[in-house]
């Protein structure tokens, strides 16, 4: 009787490639069933998601808007990833960077505005790597799990920031807890009259482009991808790798740490406690997705940036739940990691 096996080894190259677009399509039959639990139809619920938005200047103006955390949390978890180190803790960096954003910026209402937003930035990455170091040492040293100790991180950094705003930065006018407004030299400005988008797009970008170049064009992005691959063989070669992973994990926490210096400079003006709805749990999808490549964290953070907007349109439309969203994201990431067994693994068939 003939049977099937998983066996150990590459897929075809042409399979690989397509695992993005077989996790999308997994989740999109997934959240079609629940659709129609809701009493709506698929085909319209879709429109409304993907389509709809990209026809109205300010939908995709907003989706620029949202891309721009999700772009800069992406990059940071997609360098860690590539190098083999697992960092889950880009929340926790977002929300060091923004801490050391929203302190920088009450210190720079004299600045121009060419000092104060350089200050922030740099404040803010070196915020984020500071954060990251901790768990980037105790991997690299003692063999301690970066999963667990970056994820448990989160959690701290929540509770400090939290206890910043009901304490020493709470508002003594409104006695809302949040930090000082920053000085208005230090705010992002606008990129497009009238549209949210700001500067932070750009860092963005940048932060992307970086992120390419290193990983193609330099001998340390050699290197990373090297220890990502496999670390025995890595060192093998003469990599570093203690050093390298080091590196990548600072690195990742720094661009984390930009992306909360782009919501407080960009977007909110001042510290909050929800200043992120996930971003950096999002990343994980969005480095996952892209197969911690430049052009496919670009995509995939445009495609998340386009459901989380389109969800709202759907909702207000077809009456379905705005929880449909976080539904789609958390299907995209457990589809995604299940399919990345076919980088590992192939289905063969098994003789009697």
């Amino acid at each position: 009787m003939l049977g099937f096996r998983l066996e150990r080894s590459p897929a075809p190259l042409w399979v690989r490639s397509l695992i993005p677009l077989i996790a999308v399509a997994i989740t999109f039959l997934i959240v079609s069933v629940l659709i129609l639990i809701a009493g709506a139809h698929p085909g319209e619920a879709f429109y409304e998601l993907l389509i709809n938005p990209l026809t109205r200047p300010t939908a995709r103006a907003e989706i620029l808007v949202k891309a721009t955390p999700l772009l800069l949390t992406g990059v940071a978890v997609a360098f860690a990833f590539a190098g083999g180190y697992y960092n889950i803790g880009a929340e926790g960096q977002l929300y060091a960077g923004a801490v050391a954003a929203a302190w920088a910026g009450t210190q720079l209402h004299e600045q121009p505005a060419l000092v104060a937003i350089p200050v922030m930035l740099v404040c803010g990455f070196a915020a984020g790597m500071l954060w990251a170091l901790p768990p980037a040492i105790l991997r690299i040293r003692l063999g301690v799990d970066e999963v667990v100790t970056t994820l448990l991180l989160n959690s701290v950094m929540l509770f400090f920031v939290s206890a910043l705003l009901n304490g020493p930065w709470r508002d003594p006018i409104s006695n809302w807890p949040q930090s000082p407004t920053i000085a208005a030299s230090a705010q992002f400005p606008q990129l497009f009259a009238r549209t949210r988008i700001h500067l932070g797009f750009l860092v963005a970008v940048l932060a992307l482009l970086a992120f390419w170049w290193i990983f193609t064009r330099t001998r340390f992005g050699l290197e990373l991808r090297a220890a990502g691959l496999g670390r025995e063989a890595a060192r093998f070669m003469g990599v570093r790798v203690g050093r390298v992973v080091l590196i990548a994990a600072l690195i990742s926490g720094g661009i984390a740490g930009l992306a909360g210096v782009s919501e407080v400079a960009g977007t909110h003006y001042h510290l909050i406690d929800a200043l992120s709805p996930g971003y950096g749990y999002t990343a994980i999808i969005i480095a996952t997705l892209g197969a911690t490549t430049a052009p496919g964290v670009l995509m995939a953070t445009l495609f998340l940036a386009l459901v989380d907007i389109g969800i709202l349109s759907a909702s207000r439309q077809l009456n379905i739940p705005v929880y449909l969203g976080d539904i789609i994201q958390a299907c995209l990431l457990l589809v995604a990691l299940a399919t990345l067994l076919l980088n590992r693994y192939s289905l063969r068939r098994s003789q009697p």
